[in-house]
């Protein structure tokens, strides 16, 4: 074993002194500059990047993210931009049989250009091109884009149409939709180069994709195939060498196949990480002819089933995920762009948000359809750190056009993506669009239109959704399709009973938040509730203010973007918490609205399980600085959202709702595991005093939710507005209170700290000699928090880790509810 495992490294590494022809790659990213087409003078330009930060790195706009600056470059969208750039080629790779130019990305409307030659005109920026330019190509070249801005495109196609498609121009143009302003994002339409230009050359083959299908997956083998796309001149008599983990695995030669069949003995499955190993093997393919090797790819593979199960039953339909054969719970939220200038997210940014999101014990995020689809770095990291995606088509909160050029170029935007991302073992499913039925069947859209025009317009939705979409998932993938998310508006009776809802009955109805344990559906796949970002993001916002932490200024007012925001804000705070004068106060204290609502929804979801099998909130991050529903702000502060929905997250859950005069202690168990213990619950007053107290011995079935403790509060005599009530089971802690924040009768008593110097930050510990509600740590340094948004138990200490590379921390405060 120890000889083929060090035969197959030589073999990868070295190629034990085989001939080598295979295809050369060159990222043509250097000396690029750009101007606007009636303009003469260049400047620099960064690719992959877009205009607007073009236009910033060289001073020309002014940060669209401060105060209202927004406003103020929006003729940059409405301009005609052209890039450029020259490079060599070496007389070698010119004497190649085939070179190619591989743009992995163009937005959106581009005519390409290679030494005056035009050799691409393109209409997506999903969309990947390859063009052959062997007989273009020389030592010196010059390759221009010029890229045309969206509008004249988007006139012309409306004008094609004697009927207006909801919502707006954006529909006609396949790009990023969000980029044309949303309720939580600014109206920034970019252009431009924003993914790699790539020249490859080679002379006998090439792979252009393979594809890791899974046959049949059992204890003792994993039977796979390998779908090879190779393309060249001549692919007869080549050799396949399939390497798994760098052993040998198998060999197939003496014919040109293009579906090779394999094996892996006793296989590792891949999981979520809540529920096991996400387990990836490296799979690599190696081709050869006459002993040369002629090209190699490899790929990371999870092994695993995964399926939707929708399935009738006496209450509606079920709607969840079965992950080998087990169903899962999913925990998680809806994930939008990191930011309105993709070039500026980094490799550790999409790192640092998904471990936020693993560390919050999220298993699911649902890639929203208003987006982009990811870069690949996304979907790498969701597969090792064990984080099922939700993959919606880049369709949102619109109807859009029918005829045959925009169906051609949406069957190759899906084609390119689903191959693109199909060896992912995180991809969970795909699902057709984001709200487009229900705005269709409740949002007024058919008023005043004709039968034939209804009629036209939901035939070009069904061409799509229910035909194009799912057919090419099918073909080209073993993954889900889910038409439409949700299944049902909120209007539509069969809402809480089959498939997955949106409920925005908080928030946008003004309903309060109980609603949410009134209501539960099968599968909450959004509900959300706005609050304010960190001080940092605000005073980032109000740079050019004179006072950098006013929440009423017009560039805190550009950043709110839903119309009534603010006073929705405002309404909920005062049924459920004090209203602060003063605006340090005021963000403290919206952010524990946020955590309050949404966390009460996600509990009562989980406490109706197996019922509700998922709950993913709106919206996980943001694009830019904003006041919005994400539960990490754009700077990767973590709101009290995301520490509460960590709590309320996790695996084994203990979680209280009353009914009538009764305290319901539900235990809930995500694992797969039984669990056995003492199930303890004392009623507190605020000084620490046990008012009331029992305990139980306790089983906990494997993947489950059930009711472990009834108590009769009738028969009890204290005050409801000084007591809190805590559980306890084995690690797991529950602290619940019978009234609203505002009505409690929290006492004004100081917090003591110890703060203690650590090789990688500080180290804070906490105590109070009465409870301290929802305790709020926050300095000036950078950093992060281990907790934060807490209760602190009387006469208890707590241990707080602070991150960062500052030596000194010289300004940490604190702040608890009891100081209101």
């Amino acid at each position: 074993m120890k000889y083929v495992l060090y035969i197959g490294l030589c073999l990868i590494i070295l190629g034990c002194q085989k001939q080598s022809d295979v295809p050369e790659t060159r990222l043509l990213h250097d000396n690029w500059r750009f101007k606007s087409s009636d303009k003469t003078d260049w400047l620099t330009a960064q690719i992959p990047g877009n205009v607007f930060s073009d236009l910033l790195d060289n001073a020309e706009i002014p940060d669209p993210f401060i105060g209202t600056n927004e406003d103020s470059v929006q003729w940059v969208s409405k301009t005609d931009w052209e890039y450029q750039t020259t490079f060599q080629v070496d007389s070698k790779t010119l004497q190649k049989r085939h070179i190619e130019l591989n743009f992995e990305g163009l937005d959106t409307y581009a005519s390409v250009y290679l030494n005056d030659s035009l050799i691409l005109k393109t209409a997506n920026a999903f969309r990947e091109f390859s063009v052959d330019v062997k007989r273009i190509l020389k030592v010196d070249n010059t390759l221009r884009i010029l890229f045309e801005n969206t509008t004249k495109h988007e006139e012309a196609a409306k004008a094609h149409l004697n009927y207006t498609l909801p919502e707006g121009n954006r529909i006609f143009t396949r790009k990023g939709q969000f980029q044309y302003g949303w309720d939580w994002g600014p109206k920034l339409n970019t252009s431009g180069i924003w993914r790699p230009i790539k020249l490859v050359a080679w002379n006998t083959v090439k792979i252009q994709d393979i594809y890791i299908k899974q046959q049949n997956l059992q204890d003792s083998v994993a039977k796979l195939e390998l779908d090879l796309s190779v393309q060249g001149d001549d692919t007869s008599g080549l050799a396949y060498h399939i390497y798994v983990n760098d052993e040998l695995n198998s060999v197939y030669s003496a014919e040109n196949k293009s579906i090779i069949p394999f094996e892996i003995k006793n296989p590792k499955r891949w999981w979520p990480h809540n529920l096991g190993e996400p387990y990836l093997y490296t799979i690599k393919v190696i081709v050869e002819k006459d002993d040369a090797i002629l090209d190699s790819m490899s790929v990371k593979k999870g092994l695993r089933t995964i399926k939707l199960i929708t399935e009738k039953d006496s209450l509606g339909e079920s709607f969840y995920f079965e992950v080998n054969g087990k169903s899962v719970y999913a925990k998680g939220a809806n994930y939008i762009p990191q930011n309105s200038m993709q070039n500026k997210v980094t490799d550790a940014h999409y790192n640092s948000l998904l471990n936020d999101a693993v560390e919050a014990n999220m298993n699911m995020l649902r890639v929203w359809g208003g987006g982009i689809y990811e870069n690949a770095i996304f979907y790498d990291l969701c597969d090792e750190k064990g984080i099922l995606i939700w993959q919606d088509f880049m369709f949102a909160c619109a109807m859009y056009p029918g005829d045959s050029g925009f169906l051609e170029n949406v069957q190759q935007e899906a084609i390119d993506n689903v191959k693109r991302l199909r060896n992912h073992a995180s991809i969970a499913l795909w699902c057709g669009n984001n709200e487009n039925s229900e705005g269709w069947h409740r949002w007024g859209w058919q008023d005043g239109r004709s039968e034939t025009e209804k009629t036209e317009i939901w035939d070009n939705y069904l061409k799509v959704f229910d035909s194009m979409l799912p057919k090419t998932v099918a073909t080209f993938t073993d993954t889900d399709y889910w038409e439409t998310s949700p299944k049902f508006g909120r209007g539509n009776p069969q809402f809480e009973f089959q498939g997955d809802a949106h409920d925005w009955w908080v928030w946008h109805d003004g309903y309060p938040f109980e609603h949410f344990e009134e209501q539960v559906p099968r599968f909450m796949s959004e509900f959300g509730f706005q609050s304010f970002p960190s001080y940092e993001v605000i005073n980032y916002i109000n740079q050019n203010d004179s006072d950098s932490l006013n929440i009423t200024s017009e560039g805190i007012k550009n950043h709110q973007k839903h119309s009534r925001g603010f006073q929705l804000i405002d309404d909920y705070m005062a049924r459920d918490y004090p209203v602060p004068n003063n605006p340090k106060d005021y963000v403290y204290i919206s952010q524990l609205l946020q955590a309050y609502g949404m966390t009460k929804g996600i509990e009562a979801q989980r406490r109706a399980k197996p019922y509700n099998m998922g709950t993913l909130y709106w919206q996980l991050n943001d694009c830019w600085p904003a006041i919005s529903w994400s539960s990490i702000d754009f700077f990767g502060n973590w709101k009290a959202l995301h520490y509460k929905g960590k709590r309320s997250f996790e695996n084994v859950l203990i979680s209280s709702e009353v009914e009538q005069d009764s305290l319901n202690i539900f235990l809930i168990n995500d694992t797969f595991k039984t669990f056995s213990g003492t199930l303890s619950t004392n009623i507190l007053n605020f000084s620490g005093e046990v008012i009331w107290g029992d305990s139980e011995e306790i089983i906990v079935k494997p993947n489950s939710s059930a009711i472990k403790q009834r108590i009769d509060l009738s028969g009890l005599s204290f005050n409801k507005n000084k007591v809190v009530i805590v559980s306890k089971f084995q690690e797991s802690e529950s602290l619940f209170y019978l009234v609203k924040p505002k009505d409690l009768e929290l006492p004004a008593k100081a917090i003591q700290k110890e703060v203690i110097k650590t090789s990688d930050g500080f180290m804070i510990t906490l105590s109070s000699k009465t409870l301290q509600k929802d305790v709020f740590l926050f300095c000036n340094e950078s950093g992060h928090f281990s907790d934060n948004y807490f209760d602190l138990l009387p006469n208890e200490q707590k241990q707080i880790v602070f991150k960062t590379d500052a030596k000194v921390l010289n300004n940490l405060k604190i702040k608890s509810l009891n100081d209101f």
